[in-house]
């Protein structure tokens, strides 16, 4: 059951093939280097589409109704390419894996969930969607430019046919997330 203090998110899930690819595939291009901050575990891996916060029961069925009646997406295909930072390079606080293919359909699904989010009462996004996978957090930000361009684009895919709600798990160590339900494509 869910109460007010439970963070939850809606995301598209990484499965075991793509993590696994991404994962050699970072190993191989960094030879032995390691990312720069606190690198977010393989298996917390997904592509962000709305993050909600603090959700009730309410609000989370809400969302979930919204979705199973108007995600009339088509499940559809991303690629993912080389990394990039936020807020910029030169002074990045996130280290991201970017995608080329499916952007169209990912921003497509991230308006229908960012409208089921609003519909349930949670304010508006204030930042503009951009699809990645978040590697890594940086704290004091720093240059990755080097690192961004030692690293060639991916070319690693992923079939979507779903959104997840996610709920975070907090406490000592990294944050787990947890499986609330799925809304299939």
């Amino acid at each position: 059951m869910s109460g007010p203090g439970e963070r939850t998110f809606l995301a598209v899930s990484l499965d075991d093939e793509a993590r696994h690819a991404i994962a050699a595939h970072l190993d191989a291009s960094l030879e032995g280097d390691r990312f720069p901050g606190r690198r977010v575990p393989p298996q917390n891996w997904h592509l962000t589409l709305r993050f909600l916060g603090a959700t009730t029961a309410v609000q989370r069925d809400q969302v979930l109704a919204d979705l199973d009646e108007h995600l009339a997406v088509e499940p559809f295909r991303v690629t993912f390419t080389g990394l990039g930072g936020f807020p910029r390079e030169s002074r990045a606080s996130v280290l991201w894996l970017g995608v080329a293919g499916g952007v169209e359909e990912m921003e497509s699904v991230a308006t229908i969930c960012e409208t089921a989010a609003v519909a349930a009462g949670f304010e508006p996004e204030g930042r503009p969607f951009h699809p990645h996978l978040t590697l890594s957090r940086i704290r004091p930000p720093v240059d990755v430019r080097p690192l961004v361009d030692a690293v060639e684009p991916a070319g690693i895919k992923l079939d979507v046919g779903a959104v997840t709600l996610y709920r975070s798990v907090l406490g000592s160590g990294p944050a787990r997330y947890e499986v609330v339900d799925k809304v299939l494509l």
